[in-house]
């Protein structure tokens, strides 16, 4: 797993960027480019508007690859319910509260992940890009009910991994698909080799494929 952190102040907001988690979806550049540019250096320049719309941009980022710290003022809080969307030929996008156990025994609190599904990525457990070139298809659509049913007395979501297997989730989370298909439970493994024939869920054909991940 690499970590490319940098950071960029202004005087009411800090905003961190983790390059090795950037997939370019450009929703910053889109929402704030006089904040957002990629001609420019350097890249990111917080103090170009105001820190509550820096932080209202920042949250769209759902690769997690963006976060903000305010000075003084609110620090970003989840929503209320938290969702795992896999988007079609990409990543599974995360968004909640979030604990997730990281193969070399990093525990990390997030609001906002880009996990890879597609086996290829060089920075797994995060998605790198890399399904573009590794031809990975899948049009995250209708969701099967492969979550087990329960309630939960944590309201985070806790996402591990398991060596050469899948994404493991343990918590209160909604599986969405394209289609607005969902399933809702606690518990459940979701496919990250990209061979699974019940994607978005492991269907235990990571053996078979010869999958390996930390």
């Amino acid at each position: 797993m690499k970590k490319k952190l940098r950071t960029y102040e202004a005087d009411e907001v800090v905003v961190e960027y983790d390059a090795a988690r950037c997939i370019h979806v450009e929703a910053c550049v889109k929402g704030l480019p006089a904040v957002f540019d990629p001609a420019r250096r350097p890249w990111i320049a917080p103090g170009q508007a105001p820190a509550d719309a820096v932080a209202e941009v920042v949250r769209r980022c759902p690769t997690g690859a963006l976060h903000y710290r305010r000075r003084t003022g609110a620090a970003e809080s989840p929503p209320a319910r938290t969702e795992a969307r896999p988007a079609p030929d990409g990543p599974l996008y995360v968004h909640g509260r979030l604990c997730i156990r990281l193969p070399d025994g990093e525990t990390k609190a997030e609001t906002r992940v880009a996990l890879c599904r597609c086996g290829a990525s060089a920075n797994k457990p995060y998605c790198d890009g890399a399904h573009g070139d590794a031809g990975f298809v899948d049009a995250a659509t209708n969701v099967p009910a492969r979550l087990a049913a329960g309630t939960s007395d944590d309201a985070a979501l806790d996402v591990s991994f398991a060596p050469d297997g899948p994404i493991l989730v343990n918590g209160p989370v909604t599986v969405c698909g394209a289609d607005a298909s969902e399933t809702t439970g606690t518990r459940g493994a979701l496919c990250r080799c990209g061979a699974s024939e019940t994607k978005p869920f492991c269907d235990g054909r990571h053996r078979a494929a010869g999958f390996k991940a930390d």
